[in-house]
Parts: structure tokens; C-alpha cells; sequence
């Protein structure tokens, strides 16, 4: 078995799905995930952290198989008695779901970090994994949209991402600091591989790689990087990527993915259906993979995953 170790980049969902498959084929100690904290934010006073609990309810095998999100076998009575008194119900959180905000929002305000906190909760569900907040410190992705300025949170589930978008910004990411064992993660000679997760570019994807020092890092380091497509025959999988894409005038395909990391990778993996991509994306100076990247099913997730470490494999022999 490998001595060494893997990084997976992750966020929402997709990324969610293939973090599920590399965790069925590594152990604890061979893979960290490093995962999005952007679109984190305040709810009814709480703190919220939609991609860290969602990766961990998916590893754990707690989420809801229909969303995707929350939890499985989840009851409302919280949100049916706020909605009683007139309260907030746009973003809803279920009785088990609220416990694991209620805790982390205590534990944070009692001064310890999102890591040891995001640490103890893996723990506790059972996870071997080290699963990693990009940071510690606040970072909000704002989305610029024909409405102004909306929260990421209130663009994406109050509105249904109804609005045009014009673009982002993630506000807070120039003081922010890179958690210190994801860039131990990228210096250290045990790596293996890097993989970026088939994440929403624009939302999940960009805040880490906005985080100061996170492009040169991926770039300096001697594992080959590579980044799995969530465009699939010119539409997202799931999430709003394609109409944003199309919003913001750009092609709706997955070599303007490979383009948009482009300067940090060594491979990517193309779904078969847009294999027609493959000298387009190969003339980027990318080596090019194509397999089923649609994972419906756990033994879908597990195949990705191991074609991308067989493809990491490759590249550290070429």
C-alpha cells in the first residue's frame, strides 16, 4: 500500500461525492482533504459551515442520499416552530443538523479554531481523515449580481440563484490565513498527489485557490496535481456552474475548466462524453484522461477515484 500520503480540494456536493470514493480506497493517514470555508456565514446566530458538514456527512454516511445535503433521517421540529413565531425558514436546518451548528457556534465563540473544532467533529462521526477548513479566519464569498451584492448563502438557496450574475469577490481573503496543515500537506516530500475535486469553479474552487500563498504552493510542490471536470457534455452535474458560466459570457465547457486551473495542473480527467475535448485541453500542456466522471451510484465514486489515483500514479512516473 502507498507509503505516502494524498490532498484532496473540495467543496459542496460533487466534491463531496468523490472525497466519499478516495476515503473508500485510503486510509486515515493517506488522505487530508482540504476544504472550502467561503461560503460559510452567521444564521440565527450561528455559525454555519455548509461544505465542511457536508463532507462530513458524507463521509460518515450521514447525509441525505436525495439532497445531498443535511442529514439523513432528519426531522423539522425547530423549523416548523420558527416559522410559528415568524421567523427566518429561507435556509433550513434540521433538528441534528442544528446540533452540530449550535456546538460548533459555541465552541467558537468559547475561542477555540474552526480546525479543532471541524477535527473534533470528524472524530466524533467516526471519520480517520483529516478534514481541513482552508482557513481559520473569516472569509465571505459575495456574489455580484443584477439584485447587488448578495451573501453567497442568500444568492444561492433564498433567491435560487434567480439573479444574474456579474461576478465574486471573497471578502476578507487578503488577511486570511492558509491553514498551516494544508501547506504543510503541499511541502511535504510524502505527497503523492493533489486532486482537485469536480467543485464549482467560481465558488467552491477559487476561494481556497485565492487564499494568499495557495497558487504558489500548488505550484511548487512535487506531486502532480490534477482536477477532475464538473462540467459534463457542456451542463453541471448539479449546482448552478453552467448558468454562471453562461452569465459571465464564458463556454460552457469543460476545457474552459482545465483552462481555468490551468496554471496548476498536470492532468485532467474528462468525462468520455467530451472526449472530442481531449487535443484542445492536451494542447494546454495537460495530460488528458477520459473515464465516467457522472457518480450516481458508490461503486461510480470509487471508480473515479481510483482512475485519478492511478492517473497521479502515471504522472509521477513520466
Amino acid at each position: 500500500m502507498n507509503t505516502g500520503h494524498y490532498l484532496a480540494i473540495t467543496g459542496g456536493i460533487g466534491g463531496a461525492k468523490l472525497a466519499l470514493g478516495l476515503s473508500s480506497l485510503l486510509t486515515g493517514p493517506e488522505l487530508s482533504l482540504a476544504v472550502n470555508t467561503a461560503d460559510d456565514f452567521e444564521h440565527l446566530g450561528l455559525h454555519v459551515s455548509p461544505d465542511i458538514d457536508t463532507l462530513i456527512y458524507t463521509l460518515a454516511g450521514e447525509n441525505n442520499p436525495e439532497t445531498g445535503w443535511g442529514r439523513r433521517d432528519e426531522t423539522w421540529n425547530f423549523m416548523q416552530a420558527l416559522g410559528e413565531l415568524g421567523g427566518d425558514t429561507w435556509f433550513a436546518l434540521g433538528d441534528r443538523d442544528l446540533a452540530v451548528n449550535v456546538e460548533r457556534s459555541k465552541r467558537l465563540r468559547a475561542g477555540q479554531t474552526l480546525s479543532q473544532v471541524t477535527a473534533d467533529f470528524a472524530s466524533a462521526f467516526g471519520i480517520g481523515h483529516a478534514i481541513l477548513p482552508m482557513t481559520d479566519d473569516p472569509v465571505s464569498t459575495r456574489v455580484l449580481t443584477s439584485d447587488g451584492e448578495l451573501d453567497f448563502q442568500h444568492y444561492f438557496v433564498r433567491e435560487r440563484c434567480a439573479p444574474a450574475v456579474m461576478g465574486f469577490r471573497f471578502a476578507g481573503i487578503e488577511d486570511a490565513r492558509l491553514n498551516p496543515a494544508i501547506a504543510a500537506c503541499l511541502e511535504s516530500p510524502e505527497l503523492l498527489g493533489v486532486v482537485l475535486c469536480p467543485s464549482n469553479p467560481f465558488v467552491s474552487m477559487d476561494p481556497i485557490l485565492a487564499l494568499p500563498g495557495m497558487l504558489e504552493r500548488l505550484q511548487a510542490c512535487q506531486a502532480p496535481v490534477i482536477a477532475v471536470s464538473p462540467v459534463v457534455g457542456g451542463a453541471a452535474i448539479k449546482g448552478p456552474t453552467v448558468k454562471m458560466m453562461a452569465e459571465l459570457s464564458l463556454t460552457n465547457s469543460a476545457a474552459w475548466v482545465a483552462e481555468h486551473y490551468r496554471a496548476v495542473l498536470d492532468g485532467f480527467v474528462l468525462d468520455v462524453i467530451d472526449e472530442e475535448l481531449l487535443p484542445e485541453i492536451e494542447s494546454m500542456g495537460i495530460r488528458v484522461n477520459t473515464t465516467n466522471t457522472v457518480m450516481l451510484t458508490l461503486e461510480d465514486r470509487i471508480a473515479l477515484a481510483r482512475h485519478c489515483l492511478r492517473m497521479l500514479e502515471s504522472l509521477r512516473g513520466a
